[in-house]
């Protein structure tokens, strides 16, 4: 789907017109126009620091923060590779620690593009040679790439032999490319499996296990999965990680939510089992407190955005766009009401099951307001408004998160906590218009 990347910066604009104009503009899978790519860029993917490749339906890109947060903290630099970007495409490209620069980005898509003639590659392979090619040509002690749909075929998997894979919480997204089934899904993901390179995966229900065992196994990757190679339990203020022979207390992440418990023991098992680095304790009790990713039940600061509720109010911010994305952000703001009254803003992408999602964060709150996703295709706020009232909530429209956050003060009239949910698109223009940018 068109990601509709803009750039203040006329040069990195000039390129990503470019992108457009060239990009057959809809997600397709498969490693052979990638390949191709790469191969005219001289395989720049051979030539990264070590890479940490993580899969999974929800909790990937935190698990990615947690393992950069905890390699910095040990004092090495780090790459990063994610993906969509919020606010600025340069957010998906992270060089040493630092987001890429905007004459240095401009100049790689342009060599990407120059390279690409004839091979009909999508947005995101454009994008994933580029952040590839930014790799190898920049010293760094790792690289954390997450992937961006699926795994098997997904253009990161080029990768030929990462330090470590992980994948995160499974569940049902992106159907029409990935299947129908949790079944399915789970062989998708568990195809970045590579030889000789261990897999780290959450606890799944049996037949899932089973699945990405027998993926794993058909190419020789080690399995290592929690409640079997590894463990972890949360207490009030901390989260114990275990495994045989070890074994670490540290806080709990700062990261909202239980479900970031879960996340954060799943880099540390990443980094107990991988060879590249030397990652000492200290480091990784460090990444709980340290770790930051925009849009996972992040509280938005004050801002213009923010300063339309009534003081003393609440907002927060989730790009939770799946059923099983909803459950752990509908827990974590049950937590947070603070006695507070609970309002929901909600935009969804029209191909998005808004049915689930709106039902798991309305039971929540008391009041909904439905607005659209500017610049893609989406649920009508109107649909969205139908459905909360068969849920037996009170619902409104609003046009843009600022009149919605207007009609939520009007509707209270006294401090109200709110969470904003549904697209990471839609948070991306919610951080946009609260001047609060990820850096």
């Amino acid at each position: 789907m068109a990601d509709h990347a803009r750039s203040t910066d006329p040069a990195v604009q000039e390129q990503l017109d470019r992108l457009w104009s060239l990009s057959p503009g809809a997600d397709i899978l498969g490693l052979d126009r990638i390949t191709r790519l790469l191969s005219r860029l001289g395989d720049p993917h051979h030539h990264m620091p070590p890479v940490f490749h993580v899969a999974g339906t929800n909790g990937k890109g935190s698990t990615c923060a947690f393992l950069r947060s905890a390699i910095e903290a040990a004092g090495y630099s780090v790459h990063v590779y994610a993906s969509p970007h919020l606010v600025r495409f340069n957010e998906r490209i992270r060089l040493a620690g630092r987001l890429i620069e905007d004459e240095a980005l401009a100049a790689l898509l342009a060599e990407v593009l120059d390279h690409a003639d004839g091979i009909g590659a999508s947005f995101f392979e454009v994008t994933t040679a580029a952040a590839f090619l930014a790799f190898a040509r920049t010293p760094a002690a790792a690289t954390i790439v997450e992937v961006g749909l699926g795994g098997r075929l997904d253009a990161t998997n080029v990768i030929p032999a990462p330090a470590v894979c992980g994948i995160a919480a499974l569940g049902l997204d992106h159907q029409a490319f990935l299947g129908d089934s949790l079944e399915q899904i789970a062989a998708e993901k568990a195809g970045i499996a590579k030889a000789g390179v261990p897999l780290v995966t959450m606890d799944y229900p049996a037949p899932i296990r089973r699945i990405v065992a027998d993926v794993a196994t058909s190419v020789g990757a080690p399995v290592a999965a929690r409640r079997r190679a590894w463990t972890s339990q949360s207490a009030r203020t901390t989260v114990r990680y275990t495994e045989p022979g070890f074994s670490l207390v540290a806080n709990r992440p700062r990261l909202a939510g239980p479900h970031q418990s879960r996340n954060y023991a799943l880099a540390l098992a990443m980094l107990r089992h991988q060879g590249a680095l030397n990652i000492p304790e200290a480091a990784m009790r460090a990444a709980a407190d340290w770790a930051h990713w925009p849009a996972r039940m992040q509280r938005l600061e004050h801002g213009p955005l923010t300063a339309r509720l009534p003081l003393g109010s609440a907002c927060w911010l989730d790009g939770a766009h799946n059923p099983s994305a909803a459950l752990p952000v509908a827990r974590a703001l049950r937590q947070r009401r603070e006695g507070r009254p609970t309002a929901l803003v909600i935009g969804m992408l029209a191909n998005k099951d808004a049915g689930p999602v709106l039902a798991t964060l309305g039971g929540e709150v008391q009041h909904v307001v439905a607005i659209p996703v500017p610049d893609h295709d989406h649920h009508p706020p109107a649909d969205l408004v139908a459905q909360a009232q068969m849920l037996g909530l009170s619902a409104e429209t609003a046009p843009n998160p600022a009149i919605a956050l207007d009609r939520i003060a009007i509707h209270f009239g006294t401090p109200v906590t709110t969470l904003i949910a549904g697209s990471l698109y839609l948070a991306g223009e919610v951080l946009a218009a609260n001047d609060q940018p990820p850096d």
